[in-house]
């Protein structure tokens, strides 16, 4: 699994989110948890595979938002409890 995080200005509300996450969720079919924060500036979701960056940051720009950066990192899904 690989989690990506993607920096994201401009968001101001929930309704923001939504678009950032529909956004993500239309550009990358395979994306799985998918969330968006105002407060954080960022956008995270898990996926099989790495994502191609520029696919990513031509799905957030179109929407109107600026993505500033990808960052795709390896995911170790933990158990209950933290365990592995």
């Amino acid at each position: 699994m690989t989690r990506t995080v993607i920096g994201v200005e401009g968001m101001m509300c929930g309704m923001c989110e939504a678009h950032i996450c529909d956004a993500i969720r239309k550009a990358v079919p395979s994306a799985k948890k998918v969330t968006a924060s105002r407060g954080k500036k960022e956008a995270v979701f898990l996926s099989e595979v790495p994502v191609d960056e520029e696919i990513i940051k031509k799905a957030i720009d179109e929407t109107g938002y600026s993505c500033v950066s990808v960052k795709t990192e390896p995911y170790e899904k933990r158990g209950l409890f933290g365990r592995r």
